[in-house]
């Protein structure tokens, strides 16, 4: 199977801070990236937008916009997931990879890592997926792989879809397993269920003496 490390490209040289801005202007309108890297000699300085690039003055060095450069990159150890966050964070197509002594050595491009991911179990096995909710300072990765394991269910891909300051939200992918049985187990363990699921015994129940109270109410 294809990782990401695989995907590093090096297809276009990263711009020289003493490149003129015209000829930048020109990269962008040919390629339709939305940013590239910039480096000053073999140091990297960040990553410059197209549409950053598209006000500069054609007859200026590109050295004179420094302050609009922005500093996302990388690893090539990276986790998919992990990478597909920045892509997202910063609304980019391309992401600069840095080695372990912040060496620039390549970058990602985004339908690289949409295709490896489209091969990953989490997209392309059948199961269903189910969102949890808890205290950010509760929940456990581990524990949720148990909690599904434990009900005879695999797990074929979680990653946190959401967080804040004292909550995380964590999607999971199964297979196997009953689902009824793996979500009244969350409950059991405080984690709060977001997905509905058909499968939902707990709140079938739920409805239904709420529905025998009202008939009762109106007796």
């Amino acid at each position: 199977m294809t990782t990401v490390i695989d995907m590093i490209r090096n297809d276009y040289k990263a711009f020289q801070t003493s490149e003129m801005a015209d000829s930048v202007q020109d990269f962008f309108n040919d390629t339709h990236l939305s940013h590239f890297p910039v480096l000053e000699k073999d140091d990297f300085m960040g990553s410059l937008s197209h549409n950053d690039a598209e006000t500069f003055s054609f007859d200026k060095e590109i050295n004179q916009y420094k302050y609009t450069f922005e500093s996302f990159h990388a690893s090539p150890e990276i986790e998919l997931l992990e990478l597909l966050q920045i892509f997202a964070r910063h609304q980019t197509d391309v992401v600069p990879v840095l080695d372990e002594k912040n060496k620039y050595i390549g970058y990602y491009e985004i339908q690289d890592i949409i295709r490896i991911f489209n091969e990953t179990p989490f997209l392309s096995e059948k199961g269903t997926t189910i969102i949890v909710e808890k205290d950010i300072l509760d929940y456990s990765m581990s524990q949720i792989v148990q909690i599904v394991e434990s009900n005879n269910g695999k797990v074929l891909g979680s990653f946190i879809s959401s967080s804040t300051s004292n909550k995380v939200q964590v999607s999971i992918k199964t297979a196997s397993g009953t689902i009824n049985d793996i979500i009244q187990t969350f409950r059991r363990y405080n984690y709060e269920i977001i997905s509905s699921h058909f499968e939902d015994y707990y709140l079938a129940d739920l409805k239904d003496r709420s529905d025998y109270l009202k008939k009762y109410l109106s007796i």
